[in-house]
C-alpha cells in the first residue's frame, strides 16, 4: 500500500523563487512532484541504496502515481 505524507517545511526564498517560476514554465509539474523527485533523487545519492527511494524517483519522472 503506498501512502501520502504530508510535510510543511521552511526553504529559502531565493529557491521558493526559482521553484515558482520553474513550475510557470512546466505546467506538467506542480510543487508536490518536484518536492517528492527531488528528495527521492537525494536519498538515492546519499541513502543506503534503498529501492523504494528509486522506484518513487523513477515514478515521480515518468509521471506514475506513487
Amino acid at each position: 500500500m503506498n501512502a501520502t505524507v504530508s510535510i510543511l517545511a521552511e526553504i529559502p526564498e531565493a529557491l521558493h523563487e526559482s521553484l515558482s517560476h520553474y513550475l510557470e514554465s512546466h505546467p506538467d509539474w506542480d510543487q508536490d512532484r518536484v518536492f517528492s523527485a527531488a528528495l527521492s533523487l537525494f536519498l538515492l545519492q546519499n541513502g543506503d541504496g534503498d529501492r523504494r527511494a528509486a522506484r518513487v524517483y523513477l515514478d515521480t519522472l515518468f509521471k506514475h502515481p506513487v
